[in-house]
Formats: structure tokens, C-alpha cells, sequence
């Protein structure tokens, strides 16, 4: 059974917006190019056009050898836990293309791989160039294509002994492409071609492989008129959707916030105090004339409810008490100052700034936390996707939150302020990447 590697990619220049897909089939022994398909496909979203990508490599594959087993290689990620199973096809736009997709092979030949964007530039490039080719109101041409030896250069620059002797790529592909000019028909647009990939106006070209015998003037002429199209990257996300917005309350201030002392969840739960619960009015007017919050989630803590019922009868909405939004239990240590562990407990001290995983006595490590913030947010992500909950919480949970979200190492907490009654915010997609979109806000209590 021949084994083929499908590398497909698609992008979108505004998301929704002119789009276009590139995907390659390349023999899995050899590593030698054997189809290109690209087409500009007029307004659309990244994932449409991923999807389009992986349609018309799975369908060039097809045409190659109909028995083979195929290895789909994209950097979406979106595009490959859903083929793969593993994510649900929530969207409507997705649904016909990713049946369509498990159509084209059965199931069991077809594996499916991320990687990251940097692997993929060849299809990233034929998805550009038909982007191009769409500007200037026309499709894409297999004879105009420089993506091969883009993504042979590219590669050759960053490891030099993977690409061979210098100018062996561009004669390769140049002799390829002439050996199919001469065949007659094998790059051409889509209709009659053996190689040419379904649906209108998209264009496939095979490779007919080395030594088809021609010289490299057409390719090195292609070479020098390329000028890089942009490529899609960070600028261009993913259309994953609306995501899970969580906006992080701290709740406001209580007697022990002024004095700095450890109040944790470990049998200190003070009250708000007069200037908290003006706090809480403050941020509950700013949060109405804002109306974007549509469910308020606090941690069990008193100071916390209270700050979180000031806001939620101002929107009309009810509280939820989340358990995984405590704040940390500081043992030993409730009511102090942090002055005063370091005289009283030096030692339970210096542990505690030096690892995550150290307690105070009796009470909960940082490590301890994460685990448990990180399983709220979860759960929360999942029951709330495509929502904006406001989450009234302590200093911890937020800045946990904030430093999974960052993939920042544990010593970041120590370095976040957090004032009462600040407002932070993360965005969480469907991908399973997180957005930090705000930090520490606190212009609605001025």
C-alpha cells in the first residue's frame, strides 16, 4: 500500500474575508513532492479555507492512488482535533466540510498530525499565492507557482544538509514542471486533468519527479518574480468562535486588605468593610453600563458574595458559588502580616517563596491551587463556552488564572500587583489557548 503525506493550509486576509487554501501530497518513502492544489475561494473564514485545504489534498491523494493510506499534516488546530474526534463540529460552516473531508479516504487510512506553522510552509505558501491570484482577479496557476521552492529554500536555510547540492531544488522542480508542460495538461485548471482536484475554479499540479529532463530557466525566472505574499500568521487567528471570557472581580476591600494580611480561606472571612462595599457599587454601575456580562460566578467566601450580589442584583442576574475559586488556604499563617511569618516562621517562610509545591503550616500549597483553579476553569470554559462571565474571586485564583493562561512559571505570582476590586480578563478558545486581555483594571473606581 503506497503511503502519502498531505500538508494542507488555508487563510483568511480579515477573517472573515478574501481566502484562499494550498495543500501538497508528497510520497511518504521518498519525501518527493507529487501534487499541488490551491484556489482562491472569494470571502470566507481561516477554517473554512483549512477545511477547503484539506479537502483538495485528501481529494489530490485520491486521485494518486484511491488504496493508499494517508498522514495529514496542518498546523490548525481547530481542523485536526475535530477530524481526529476529539473535538465536537459545533460550528454549521464546518460540519458539510469536515463530511465531505472523511468521504474522501475510509476513516481507518487517514491519521492526522499538528504541527507547528513554521512546518507547513509549502501549503502556507500555495494558500498565499492563490490569495494573490484572487486580488488580482484571477486563479490560481501551477505554472506561476514558486511555493515548492520557497519551501525547499526555506528548509535548505535551516538545515542546509537536508536539501542537498545547491540548485539541485530548483532544477528538480524546474525539471518537473516541464516534464509536465511537455505531457500536456497535468498542471492545468481544473477539468480534464488526471491530477485536478473537485469544485470549481481550483487548480492541481502533479509531479512528474526528477530527471524528466528540462533545463531550470522557467523556474529561476518564476523565482526572481516572486515577491512574498504576507503570510497569514499571528495577524489572521483562527475563527474558533466566540470564546469563553471570563472577566476576574477581586472582591473589594475588608478591615485585614489595608494591613496586608494573610486572608486566606482557612477561618479568617471577613466582611467587606465600608470602603469595600463602596467599591463593589462602583465596579457593579461600571459592569451594568458595560452590559456584556451574562453570568456572575463567586467564590464561596463572604467577602466574595458580597462583592458579587452588589454586582449581580445590579445586572439582574443571580450568583453561582464556584468552590474552585477560593483563595488559598494560608494555615498557620491567617491574620499575619507578612512581616510577622518572617520574624515568627522564617524558615516556613523562605520554603514558601522558593517552591510551589510548600505550604504554610496546615494550609495549601500554590501548586495545590493551580491544580484545583485549573479545574474550574474546565469545567467553566466548557459549561460557558462562547459567553462573558464575570468571576468575583481572591488574588490567587486571578493570578493563577492569568499565569496558566501566560504558560508562566510559578514564581510569577509574586509578581502581580492586584488591588481590590480590579478587574482582569482572560479569553479562552476553542483551540485550548488562552487570550490575557486586561490586568488589574481598576479606572472604574476613580
Amino acid at each position: 500500500m503506497r503511503a502519502f503525506i498531505v500538508e494542507a493550509d488555508g487563510g483568511s486576509r480579515g477573517n472573515p474575508g478574501p481566502a484562499g487554501y494550498g495543500s501538497v501530497v508528497i510520497d511518504a518513502a521518498t519525501g518527493e513532492t507529487l501534487a499541488e492544489a490551491a484556489e482562491y475561494i472569494g470571502v470566507a473564514t481561516n477554517n473554512v479555507a483549512e477545511y477547503k485545504g484539506l479537502v483538495a489534498g485528501l481529494k489530490a491523494a485520491h486521485a494518486l492512488d484511491p488504496a493508499a493510506s494517508v498522514h495529514v499534516r496542518m498546523d490548525s488546530k481547530l481542523v485536526v482535533e475535530q477530524m481526529s474526534g476529539r473535538w465536537k463540529i459545533k460550528h454549521p460552516d464546518m460540519k458539510p466540510l469536515a463530511a465531505e473531508a472523511a468521504r474522501v479516504f475510509p476513516a481507518s487510512r487517514v491519521t492526522y498530525e499538528w504541527i507547528p506553522r513554521e512546518k507547513n510552509k509549502h501549503a502556507d505558501r500555495l494558500a498565499n499565492e492563490a490569495m494573490d491570484a484572487g486580488k488580482r482577479g484571477e486563479q490560481w496557476s501551477p505554472s506561476a507557482s514558486t511555493a515548492e521552492l520557497d519551501a525547499r529554500a526555506a528548509r535548505a536555510a535551516a538545515d542546509p544538509a537536508s536539501s542537498g547540492p545547491p540548485g539541485d531544488a530548483a532544477a528538480g522542480a524546474a525539471k518537473a514542471r516541464a516534464a509536465l508542460t511537455a505531457r500536456g495538461g497535468a498542471g492545468s485548471s481544473t477539468g480534464s486533468g488526471s491530477g485536478s482536484s473537485t469544485g470549481s475554479g481550483s487548480s492541481t499540479t502533479v509531479s512528474a519527479g526528477a530527471g524528466a529532463g528540462a533545463g531550470s530557466s522557467g523556474a529561476d525566472a518564476r523565482a526572481a518574480r516572486n515577491v512574498a505574499a504576507p503570510t497569514v500568521g499571528w495577524a489572521a487567528p483562527a475563527d474558533l468562535g466566540a470564546p469563553a471570557t471570563f472577566v476576574l472581580l477581586r472582591h473589594g476591600e475588608t478591615a485585614l486588605t489595608p494591613q496586608k494580611r494573610f486572608s486566606g480561606s482557612g477561618g479568617t472571612d471577613p466582611a467587606l468593610s465600608d470602603v469595600g462595599r463602596g467599591q463593589a457599587e462602583r465596579a457593579a454601575a461600571a459592569f451594568a453600563a458595560r452590559g456584556t456580562i451574562q453570568a456572575v460566578l463567586s467564590s464561596p467566601l463572604r467577602r466574595c458574595q458580597e462583592t458579587a450580589r452588589t454586582v449581580a442584583a445590579r445586572l439582574g442576574l443571580d450568583v453561582q458559588l464556584e468552590e474552585g475559586l477560593r483563595e488559598t488556604d494560608f494555615g498557620a499563617w491567617e491574620g499575619l502580616t507578612f512581616g510577622e511569618v518572617r520574624e515568627r516562621r522564617p524558615e516556613e517562610l523562605n520554603a514558601w517563596l522558593a517552591s510551589p509545591d510548600a505550604a504554610p503550616p496546615g494550609g495549601e500549597s500554590f501548586a495545590e491551587v493551580a491544580h484545583r483553579v485549573a479545574a474550574a476553569r474546565d469545567r467553566l470554559t466548557e459549561a460557558h463556552a462562547g459567553r462573558t462571565v464575570l468571576l468575583v474571586t481572591h488574588v490567587t485564583p486571578i493570578k493563577t488564572l492569568v499565569r496558566l493562561a501566560l504558560g508562566a512559571p510559578p514564581e510569577s505570582l509574586f509578581r502581580m500587583e492586584l488591588s481590590a476590586a480590579s478587574v482582569s480578563a482572560v479569553a479562552y478558545y476553542a483551540d485550548g489557548n488562552a487570550s490575557v486581555r486586561l490586568l488589574n483594571d481598576t479606572s472604574h473606581l476613580r
